[in-house]
Formats: C-alpha cells, sequence, structure tokens
C-alpha cells in the first residue's frame, strides 16, 4: 500500500473541526495533527490526535489545510510554503484572490511547493460550476444568489471588531445576484452599538450589500451552520437561445468547505510547484484513485 500523505489542520474553530473528519475519512490521507495557538485546549478532541502549537512538533507534515480567517491566510500561508509544505486554504474575498494566488505564486515556486487558494465552495466549486455554464452557453448571464445562510467570512470579520463578543452574519438573496445581510451581535459589557454599527458597515465584506445590524443576547442562540446557493444561466449555445440551466443545493456549510479543502489537499500533489486557484487545477486531480478507473467509471 502506498504511503499516505500527511495532513495537518492549522486551527480548530467551525472548518477546522470538519477537516479533521474529512481527513480521517479520506483513504489516501493520513492527519498528522491539529496546530492551535493553545494547543492545552483539547476540548471535543479525540485524545489520541496530536494538538501542538507549532508544525514542526509534527514530524512529517507534507500538506497544511488553513483552517484560520481569511485575514490571516496571505501570511500563513507564505510562511508554510516557505518551509516546503503544501497549502489550502478558503480564502473568500473575491475581488482579491487573484492577487493572493499572485503573492503566492514565487514564494511556492522558490520552495517546490504547491499552494491552491480559495477552496471553498464560493468561491471554488462554485466558480468551476459558473465556468462549465459559461462555455455551454457563451453569451448569457448567470445569478448567483447565496442562502439564507450563515456566512463565515462576513461572521469571522464582525467578530474582529473590539466590543463584539460574538457574531453571526446571515446571507439572504433578494434574487438575481442581491443580497441582503442580517448581522447578529452579541456585546460585550459596555460596548457602544453604534461605534460597532459603523464599523461592520465600513468592512469591506459589507460595503456593496444592505446590511442590518441586530443586537442580541446570545449569538449560539441563532447560529444555523446550514447554507446554499442557485446559480441560474439563460444564455446562447452557438446561435440556439433559450439555453437554460440551474444549479443549486443545501449544505452545512464549513462541512462542505472542509471537505473541498481535502480534495484540493489531495490535488496540490499533481501539480508543479506554484499557486493556482480551484479553476486551473484538473476536475480528476481532485478525486482519489487510478486515474484511468475513475475515467471508466465516470466517463
Amino acid at each position: 500500500m502506498a504511503t499516505r500523505l500527511r495532513a495537518a489542520v492549522i486551527g480548530y474553530g467551525n472548518v477546522g473541526r470538519y477537516a479533521v473528519e474529512a481527513v480521517q475519512e479520506a483513504p489516501d490521507l493520513e492527519l498528522a495533527g491539529i496546530v492551535r495557538r493553545d494547543p492545552s485546549d483539547r476540548a471535543g478532541i479525540d485524545p489520541s490526535v496530536a494538538v501542538v502549537g507549532h508544525v514542526s512538533e509534527l514530524g512529517r507534515v507534507d500538506v497544511a489545510l488553513l483552517c484560520v480567517p481569511t485575514r490571516q491566510v496571505p501570511e500563513v500561508a507564505q510562511r508554510y510554503l516557505a518551509a516546503g509544505i503544501n497549502t489550502v486554504d478558503s480564502y473568500d474575498i473575491h475581488g482579491e484572490l487573484v492577487d493572493l494566488r499572485r503573492r503566492l505564486d514565487p514564494v511556492a515556486r522558490e520552495h517546490g511547493a504547491v499552494a491552491i487558494v480559495s477552496a471553498g465552495w464560493d468561491p471554488g466549486t462554485d466558480s468551476m460550476v459558473r465556468a462549465m455554464l459559461e462555455f455551454m452557453a457563451p453569451r448569457g448571464i448567470t445569478y448567483t444568489d447565496f442562502g439564507p445562510g450563515m456566512s463565515m467570512g462576513h461572521s469571522v470579520a464582525v467578530r474582529a471588531i473590539p466590543g463584539v463578543r460574538d457574531a453571526m452574519s446571515l446571507t439572504v438573496p433578494v434574487g438575481q445576484g442581491v443580497h441582503r445581510r442580517l448581522v447578529y451581535v452579541e456585546l460585550e459589557p459596555g460596548a457602544d452599538l453604534e461605534v460597532v454599527t459603523r464599523r461592520i458597515l465600513e468592512d469591506p465584506y459589507f460595503q456593496h450589500d444592505e446590511t442590518r445590524v441586530i443586537p442580541v443576547p446570545s449569538v449560539e442562540d441563532v447560529v444555523d451552520m446550514g447554507h446554499g446557493v442557485r446559480m441560474e444561466r439563460k444564455g446562447v449555445s452557438g446561435r440556439t437561445h433559450n439555453q437554460r440551466f440551474l444549479f443549486d443545493m443545501r449544505i452545512n456549510n464549513p462541512a462542505l468547505t472542509a471537505q473541498v479543502m481535502v480534495a484540493a489537499a489531495r490535488a496540490t500533489f499533481r501539480q508543479r510547484p506554484g499557486a493556482y486557484t480551484m479553476l486551473e487545477v484538473p476536475v480528476i486531480d481532485y478525486l482519489p484513485g487510478d486515474r484511468e478507473a475513475l475515467l471508466r467509471r465516470l466517463m
């Protein structure tokens, strides 16, 4: 049997917890352990799983799943790539992900490593579906409607604001790609709701959508990990109009994100050194098993 690739999960928040499970279920990956700021915090972690403060304590690590807040990804990814460790992240700031790829590419090449950026479901697998719909109907419009559901990236951004004890940002589809943000905040004692609200509305995560901030006594009482997306395209194939396509899914947000990251972790070992988006990687490289056997089964 071939040696399984050793994967480390960096961070143990919502995505990190599911990433551990997804790695453990992967037939070709082995969980090296978890890296977190406080390795003494083992709440909810199987006693057999190593929890450390630095990746060097885990021995050989082939790939790191960066389950950290989006805004920490660029620095953390560069550090792991410089150590020769492949990286996968779920960076979700759409307008900046190509810049992140460009930033990580020379680091990965220099150290013989591979990075796959924005390996989630949007951006990520939804981007792949959008590309497929576009080559099926080159002229037309694709509408992407998210939710209703919790956006992890938006929620983390709000939790970083001083005075916020906990937060959940809910994405509500209006239609035709337009969304509202309902931000539920649990404030620290003495925090000023007006100041917190202004900071939220000024954040790039929220500047382009109608946003309502709602104070609640306990965010935990309103959290729901469910989410979803509905993509519709109406366009033209050749000269034939009225080609219509629909992609719809309802999912547990962090569980799906973690599963996609594990698939991307596998794919890193099938690419040349450098940084890639999911769109640039052959679909078959995300799947475990023999390539010809996969072709015979799926074609």
